[in-house]
């Protein structure tokens, strides 16, 4: 089918349902930002691969809302869809609820599958379009039926981690877990976000691509007891018992529903709005008190124990390692063969696949050469796919994920004699994030007070990029990880605490040209008591060169190009060890100090 067949075949179901709007967000039950090939409906429908969307298809209309990072690639994917581009003012806004109220006569049904909408997104809309006098309906699935050759959902094993590992056994996290629920005045608990799944049974797998996590939920009691709903032949018997003796029931992964709605009256649920999907939420019997908080678990697993904070620092060795000899690869090689933005891909995983423990990426790379770089989410595929040439920048973000924890990196490079305004821009954004990174402030300072710090130098120059500074990331779990970000939109409350791994990543893109981005991983950490209250700052995780080919040296201040040889010469001391020959040589060339 194309997309206009499956649009057709969409508004057909809409047609015998009465329903004027049907909306398709970028989600699963569990809400994952990364999805099972079985829920990439978007990309299925519209033929979009971003993993940030929401599609909204009408009688007579069918477009997407997406923000600034995805415009280009949207345009180009959505060519010949029957799809249009709506542009996101604000990222991460429902802002489509807006044009319902104005597109739609007032009686019109607005329909969604509230097994994938977030609760939240559905209050969102039920207030919204009550205001215009528009219906919505939660039990809509128009891609099922249609969608015959879907992908099957995985059938791979999980395995559980041991409190060597992870600092942790899944006992002692439950019973935390259930310190905060007595104080929230809950007996209950439910969980299914993936990640905090992940991290209360110290489980482990590979349902979704890069992200080492199982499709479960978890229900939680005051007593710290669980129950685990997964598929059961992802667990050997042992690993079963082994929950068991952790206080955790194994049940089937479809259970959860019927057991919500078998809770006892006097039952007080804690539930998360913004990570739990509407049909969980409806399952649960009125009679039953409702909490609405956090979970637990999401603040729990952003601060790192000392364990998970000793074995990250392992994985950023190897990570660097390989990304050394990734990059000593490249530019001996550049003289002598082809080298392409894929090939770049699978050389460089290749390279991380010799270090010890490591699982996969964490992310799609992205090998970006001049104007790919411009697209802050570009993925080379065979259609886009560029020689590299002795010109021009290249622009590589990419991570892994270890048993020893989860990294994320940003390097860009001259592959001929870059121009004085690349040379600018770079340094401009090298500032931006060495200011970040030299920061202390105050405990309890939020994301959103220390973004600005990060663009200053951009700012005045009269530059900016379209996406936050800095996002959480966890210990062999997802690469973007909450509840913590550095943005300026959207005034996150969360405050940045001792523990938190944190990317720190500025940018500059030129349409059509190029674009810089560097990006380090940041530990909070605490400082001290200057007289005016406890301090943090942040310590530096990422262990690899910063090209210093492409810095106009005369706009470094002394305490930036202080930090950067300081920096410098702790990435040759922690790296040089494991290197020898010309990887040796080339380390020692790029982490000399400037000029």
């Amino acid at each position: 089918m194309t997309s206009l067949e499956k649009i057709a075949a969409i508004r057909s179901q809409m047609s015998k349902q009465g329903v004027d709007a049907y909306i398709i967000p970028s989600s699963d039950p569990h809400l994952s930002e990364y999805l099972p090939a079985y829920y990439k409906s978007i990309a299925w429908v519209s033929g979009f691969s971003g993993s940030a969307g929401t599609l909204v298809i009408t009688n007579d209309f069918a477009g997407l809302w997406t923000d600034a990072r995805y415009f280009v690639q949207a345009e180009e994917q959505l060519k010949n869809s029957g799809f249009e581009l709506m542009k996101l003012k604000v990222q991460n806004t429902p802002e489509f609820i807006e044009w319902l109220q104005e597109t739609l006569k007032p009686g019109a049904k607005v329909a969604v599958d509230g097994n994938i909408t977030q609760l939240d997104l559905v209050r969102f809309l039920q207030s919204g379009l009550r205001t215009a006098n528009i219906e919505l309906v939660t039990e809509a699935d128009y891609i099922s039926s249609i969608w015959t050759d879907r992908p099957a959902l995985s059938k791979e094993s999980a395995f559980l981690l041991s409190k060597e590992m992870c600092g942790e056994s899944t006992a002692e996290k439950l019973q935390r877990v259930a310190v905060v629920m007595k104080k929230k005045g809950a007996n209950t608990h439910v969980l299914s976000t993936l990640d905090d799944i992940a991290w209360a049974f110290n489980l482990r797998g590979s349902d979704v691509t890069f992200n080492p996590v199982v499709l479960s939920y978890g229900l939680i009691t005051d007593d710290g007891k669980a129950k685990l709903y997964i598929d059961q032949s992802k667990l050997s018997p042992m690993q079963v018992e082994e929950l068991s003796a952790q206080g955790v029931e194994v049940k089937g992964y479809n259970a959860i529903k019927a057991d919500l709605a078998a809770l006892p009256e006097n039952s007080v649920l804690l539930i998360d709005p913004k990570r739990t999907c509407f049909a969980l939420y409806k399952a649960v019997p009125s009679s039953v008190k409702v909490v609405e908080e956090l979970n637990p678990s999401t603040q729990f697993k952003a601060l790192k124990n000392p364990t998970e904070i000793a074995a990250t620092r392992k994985a950023m060795v190897k990570d660097g390692v390989a990304l050394v000899r990734f990059f000593n690869w490249l530019e001996t090689a550049l003289n002598t063969e082809t080298i392409t933005e894929l090939a770049v891909v699978d050389k460089l995983h290749a390279f991380r696949a010799e270090q010890k423990n490591l699982i996969g990426d964490s992310f799609d790379t992205i090998a970006a050469y001049n104007a790919h770089a411009a697209l802050p989410h570009y993925k080379p595929t065979n259609e886009s796919n560029v020689e590299l040439k002795k010109q021009g920048i290249f622009l590589l973000d990419s991570g892994g994920q270890y048993l020893d924890g989860t990294t994320d990196i940003t390097r860009v490079i001259p592959l001929g004699q870059p121009t004085d305004q690349q040379k600018i821009d770079y340094t401009l954004v090298l500032q931006g994030m060495i200011d970040l990174s030299m920061t202390r402030f105050p405990e309890g300072t939020k994301g959103y007070q220390l973004d600005a710090i990060a663009r200053k130098n951009l700012w005045e120059h009269g530059f900016n990029y379209g996406h936050g500074t800095g996002h959480g990331v966890g210990f062999f779990l997802n690469v973007h990880e909450g509840p913590q970000v550095i943005n300026g939109v959207g005034a996150n409350t969360t405050p940045l605490q001792a523990g938190m791994i944190t990317s720190n990543e500025p940018g500059i893109y030129r349409l059509g040209h190029y674009g810089i981005r560097i990006e380090n991983l940041v530990l909070c950490v605490e400082d001290k008591d200057y007289g005016f209250g406890k301090f943090m700052k942040f310590e530096t995780l990422t262990l690899c060169p910063i090209d210093c080919r492409l810095i106009k040296a005369d706009m470094l201040t002394d305490a930036q190009e202080a930090w950067l040889n300081q920096y410098h010469l702790e990435v040759y001391k922690q790296l040089s060890p494991y290197l020898e020959g010309s990887d040796l040589a080339w380390l020692k060339k790029h982490t000399q100090e400037t000029a």
